[in-house]
């Protein structure tokens, strides 16, 4: 089941469960795709950035995205197969769709340095994944350099048809989400779904400014759901509230450099890790960041429950 520009909701970032020795840990992955779904995620993207897919060796990467695939059974997986290389791309690529994947993600290389060049590269990247497969546009310039302005985009949609989704994580963004959404009013840019990353840390007014959901790794995805819906309903002081509620720990776990470690520890907390370990390069938690962690858990549960339940996994 492939996806097109009209979809919206939560899809959420797998992160990629390993033992304490290093291996995969395949028991775990399955129980988080099990929850994702369970609390109202309406897809899942697996090796991103918070995926550790840079770590992976490439039997590895197609173990993990088979596994989630097969476990998502009819739910939408889009699968990250951003590459140095369109030969590695294009293999990935082939490998997850025959698999069953609604479609990949593919983000800029950090050696692009004009607009063209970036237009360019997108252009060769669809045709290394073949134009038959619809594909996510991801803009991190906090982690890959390469910033891609609002009329960079407007190019790279309008050349590229199986381009269906931007994921976008510009930091600040509220401003280019307009703008793209203004080129669609005024017919210069055909209109395509907007997800957004970045944790979801401005999801409450990206919302507002028309964005058709997350797709994050934020260890609550249900509280990511509820904030979606409710914005649908119309219920926008609701959602401001209940994201309100979240942002002392959701800004906590976006640190860079150990925000991946936070949302692990969070995760297995909430009893669905086995264990919080990542593979090298990583940074390991102080017993201070993770009291600290734990102390925002406590704090986070005065006003959402499913924080104080989140203790089965507690080392």
């Amino acid at each position: 089941m492939t996806f097109d520009s009209t979809i919206s909701g939560v899809y959420a970032i797998v992160p990629t469960p390993f033992l304490e020795d290093g291996s995969l840990d395949l028991a775990s992955l399955d129980r988080l795709v099990d929850f994702y779904f369970e609390v109202g995620c309406d897809g899942l993207t697996v090796l991103g950035v918070l995926g550790e897919a840079a770590k992976l060796d490439a039997a590895e990467a197609l173990t993990v995205a088979d596994r989630v695939i097969r476990r998502a059974g009819s739910k939408p997986v889009i699968v990250g197969v951003s590459s140095p290389g369109f030969s590695a791309m294009r293999t990935l690529a082939r490998s997850v769709m025959d698999s069953g994947a609604s479609g990949v993600m593919i983000g800029p290389p950090n050696t692009l340095r004009t607009d063209d060049s970036i237009v360019g590269y997108f252009a060769q990247a669809a045709d290394a994944v073949g134009r038959e497969v619809p594909w996510v546009l991801q803009d991190f310039p906090t982690v890959n350099t390469v910033v891609m302005t609002p009329g960079v985009i407007r190019r790279i949609v309008n050349d590229n048809p199986s381009l269906q989704v931007l994921k976008h994580e510009d930091w600040p963004g509220l401003e280019k989400i307009s703008a793209l959404r203004s080129f669609e009013a005024d017919g210069s840019m055909r209109r395509i779904a907007i997800l957004v990353g970045n944790n979801g840390l401005f999801l409450d007014f990206e919302l507002d400014r028309g964005v058709d959901g997350a797709n994050t790794g934020y260890a609550f995805p249900d509280m990511l759901v509820d904030c979606v819906r409710l914005a649908r309903d119309g219920q926008r002081d609701a959602a401001h509230d209940l994201f309100d509620a979240h942002l002392p720990l959701l800004r906590y776990e976006q640190q860079p450099g150990v925000g991946l470690a936070v949302r692990k520890y969070i995760l297995k907390r909430r009893g669905l890790l086995a264990s919080d370990a990542m593979r090298a390069p990583r940074v390991a938690l102080t017993p201070t960041a993770r009291a600290e962690i734990d102390y925002l858990m406590t704090r986070l549960a005065r006003h959402d429950a499913r924080a104080a339940t989140a203790d089965q996994g507690r080392a």
